[in-house]
């Protein structure tokens, strides 16, 4: 089953928030220095702790954009979360020496990558999941697009495709989604928008953090989160 790869980004205009001399440097080393170090008490935190759930929050580049990796689940898996759009990754498995591990195998039986720890830039704060199982993002660098070989299983994967981070942190890109308990406001989430698929749920909160970490001054996050998130 051959899945074709889609990627927003080209053709469109500048972004709002941030110039194209910003998004280039996103994946530089310098960026790189930064976000591991700010993990790096998380990473230490997180990395041994018996957690659910992990995801590979995998950013790339595709002909030289930075962007992140989707995958929208199969609509014949079983549960609640067939055919939304995701982070490859999914339950800890009692083989898994950490959270890492898990992220790492759970990315190889979905998109057929065989990936290093060496790729791997830290672990975000977990956030809970609709069932409120903590899920631990694994930030990664999978490197440029076209230098890797992608064998989406199709029992798990309908499809695979990308958004650029000057699609993300476009506002009009940037979608929020508002929530009320016993008739008062509750919560914020986001949502990203006009891309192949809306990004929303958990994976659009991971996105979320995930841009604020990557880009300090160019995303602002405007979410509310409900206590205990």
């Amino acid at each position: 089953m051959l899945l074709s790869l889609r990627h927003f980004c080209r053709g469109m205009p500048p972004p709002l928030v941030a110039s194209m001399g910003q998004v280039s440097r996103f994946l530089s080393l310098e960026n790189e220095q930064r976000c591991r170090g700010l993990l790096e008490a998380t990473t230490s935190r997180y990395r041994q702790k018996p957690l659910s759930a992990a995801v590979l929050v995998s950013m790339c580049s595709v002909s030289g954009d930075p962007a992140l990796l989707y995958t929208l689940r199969s609509s014949t898996l079983t549960g609640i979360h067939k055919g939304d759009v995701s982070f490859p990754g999914g339950k800890r498995d009692d083989s898994d020496r950490d959270v890492i591990a898990t992220a790492l195998r759970e990315t190889r039986e979905e998109l057929g990558l065989q990936l290093g720890e060496d790729c791997i830039w830290g672990i975000m704060r977990p956030v809970p999941d609709r069932k409120r199982m903590l899920v631990a993002p694994v930030l990664a660098n999978l490197g440029p697009l076209e230098h890797l070989t992608l064998k989406p299983n199709p029992q798990e994967v309908e499809a695979v495709f990308t958004l650029s981070f000057s699609h993300l942190l476009q506002e009009k890109n940037q979608g929020y989604t508002h929530y009320c308990d016993k008739g008062r406001y509750s919560h914020t989430l986001p949502i990203f928008l006009h891309g192949p698929h809306r990004v929303w749920g958990l994976t659009a909160i991971i996105t979320d953090l995930m841009l604020e970490l990557m880009a300090p001054g160019a995303y602002r996050r405007r979410t509310v989160f409900p206590r205990g998130l």
